[in-house]
C-alpha cells in the first residue's frame, strides 16, 4: 500500500460514511464492476476509527450536554437532555437486535450487486420524497427515536443510506430538520463505535503489526478530516432544505449500476 492509496481511501470513507449515498452500496457495486480487491480489515478498522472520532469531535458540545443532563440536576437543559438520551437508547436497540440475530442474512446481501443497486434506487426515492415532509416542528421523543432506529437497522443493507434513511424518517415524523440531522449523527456513534469495537476485538493482534501502520494512521487522519467536512456540508444542506439533491444522484447511480451489472 502507498500513502496515495491510504489518502484516497480515507477521503472515500470520510465522505460516504456520513453523506446519504450509502457507502456499503457503492462498495458492493464497485467491487463487482471494477473487480476491485479491497484493502485488509486492519485498514478498514483504522478508517472507521477516523470517522468515529470525527463525529465525536464535531458533536462534543452536545455529547457533553447529554452527560451533564444526567449527572447535573441543576443544568437548565437537564430534562431535554435526558429525553434525548432515552431516545438514543431506544433508537440503538433495533440495530443491536439485527446485528446479533440477523447478521448472516444481511451479510449475504453484500454478495448481490443487483440487490445493492436496487436499494440505492430505494434510497434515492426516499430522499426525493423528503420534499413532501410537513409540519417540521417536533423534537425527538422516545417513540420517534425508536422508529428512526428501525430505519437505521434497515440501513445495514447495502444500498440503503444510514444517514439518509434516519434523517428522512425523522422528517416524516415531523421532527425539525436540524434536530433530525443531529439525532441521526448522535445515533451513529453507538452504531459505528460498536462495529469498531467488535472488529478491534477480532483483529487486535494484527492491528498494530506490519509495515503498513504508518499508512493506516494517514488513512485514519484523512478519514477524520473528510468526515468533519462531510458532516458540516450535510448539515448546511439540510438547514437549507436541500437534502433531496442526493436523491437524484442515488437514483441515477442505482439505475446505471443495474444497466452495467
Amino acid at each position: 500500500m502507498t500513502y496515495a492509496e491510504a489518502i484516497i481511501l480515507g477521503i472515500i470513507q470520510g465522505l460516504t460514511e456520513f453523506l446519504p449515498v450509502s457507502s456499503s452500496g457503492h462498495l458492493v457495486i464497485s467491487e463487482h464492476l471494477l473487480k476491485l480487491s479491497m484493502p485488509g480489515v486492519s485498514l478498514e478498522i483504522w478508517l472507521h476509527f477516523g470517522t468515529l472520532v470525527a463525529v465525536l469531535v464535531y458533536f462534543f458540545p452536545r455529547i457533553k450536554a447529554l452527560f451533564r443532563g444526567v449527572f447535573d440536576p441543576s443544568f437548565s437543559e437537564a430534562g431535554a437532555m435526558r429525553r434525548l438520551l432515552w431516545a438514543l437508547v431506544l433508537g440503538t436497540i433495533p440495530a443491536v437486535v439485527v446485528g446479533l440475530f440477523f447478521k448472516d442474512f444481511f451479510e449475504k446481501a453484500f454478495e448481490a450487486p443487483t440487490f445493492a443497486a436496487g436499494m440505492l434506487i430505494v434510497t434515492g426515492t426516499f430522499l426525493l420524497l423528503s420534499k413532501l415532509a410537513r409540519n417540521l416542528s417536533r423534537d425527538v421523543s422516545g417513540k420517534r427515536g425508536f422508529i428512526i432506529g428501525l430505519a437505521q437497522a434497515l440501513a445495514i443493507l447495502p444500498g440503503i443510506s444510514r444517514s439518509g434513511s434516519t434523517i428522512v424518517t425523522g422528517l416524516f415524523l415531523g421532527v425539525k430538520p436540524d434536530k433530525a440531522a443531529e439525532f441521526s449523527f448522535l445515533l451513529a456513534i453507538p452504531a459505528i463505535g460498536g462495529a469498531f469495537l467488535l472488529d478491534l476485538l477480532d483483529n487486535s493482534e494484527t492491528l498494530f503489526a506490519g509495515n503498513d501502520l504508518s499508512h493506516y494512521l494517514v488513512g485514519a487522519g484523512i478519514s477524520f478530516l473528510a468526515g468533519i467536512v462531510s458532516i458540516h456540508y450535510l448539515l448546511r444542506l439540510i438547514r437549507r432544505g436541500k437534502l433531496f439533491y442526493f436523491g437524484y444522484y442515488c437514483t441515477v447511480a442505482g439505475v446505471a449500476a443495474l444497466v452495467f451489472i
